[in-house]
């Protein structure tokens, strides 16, 4: 099949021209197939991990030891997606740790990072690897992520309660699809 550019084109989520390896912090959002619920449970507004759930949370905080120019902050792992700050940081400002069972990552140029993007492959890659070898799906996620450029301390401190009050917020998130009501489609903007 020959590929049409008119016909098979998909417009780029991402700000054109950003280099998204720059240092600073990223608001980034993965969504599961067809928003099904893989990870658990919100109960009274705490979410209730299963063991899918908590192994996206092991491959969430693997992230540094697989990219050592990531520093995590505040995340959370829900029933169909998940929320998560990482802060890309000048290559070698972080102590490296190495990958765990994993061949080592081409060296980059001094002062150079990895692109977000792949970041979040490594991260699919790893709850998908867990959950076709458990036999429990085989497409665990939607294709792309979304993500926001944090640009200021106050914008920072409004994401970081909105991912931690998202469990709060089930009933409304838009990515439930038993909401009985939605939210504003980017509450944590203010």
């Amino acid at each position: 099949m020959v590929r049409d550019p008119g016909k098979h084109h998909r417009r780029s989520i991402r700000l054109k021209g950003y280099d998204y390896s720059r240092a600073g912090m990223y608001f980034l959002t993965v969504c599961t197939q067809d928003r099904a619920c893989l990870f658990g449970d919100v109960v009274d507004g705490e979410m209730q991990l299963n063991e899918a759930g908590r192994v996206a949370e092991q491959c969430w905080r693997g992230i540094p030891f697989h990219f050592p120019d990531m520093v995590l902050d505040a995340f959370v792992i829900m029933p169909n997606h998940v929320h998560g700050i990482v802060e890309v940081v000048p290559s070698g400002t972080v102590g490296a740790v190495g990958a765990k069972d994993l061949s080592p990552l081409p060296p980059l140029r001094a002062g150079t990072s990895r692109p977000i993007g792949s970041v979040i492959r490594g991260f699919k890659i790893g709850v998908t690897k867990w959950m076709r070898q458990n036999g429990l799906i085989h497409e665990v996620w939607q294709r792309n992520y979304y993500e926001h450029i944090i640009r200021n301390d106050e914008s920072l401190n409004r994401i970081r309660q909105y991912i931690l009050d998202n469990p709060a917020r089930w009933s409304m998130d838009r990515e439930n699809p038993a909401a009985t009501t939605r939210e504003p489609e980017t509450p944590w903007l203010g």
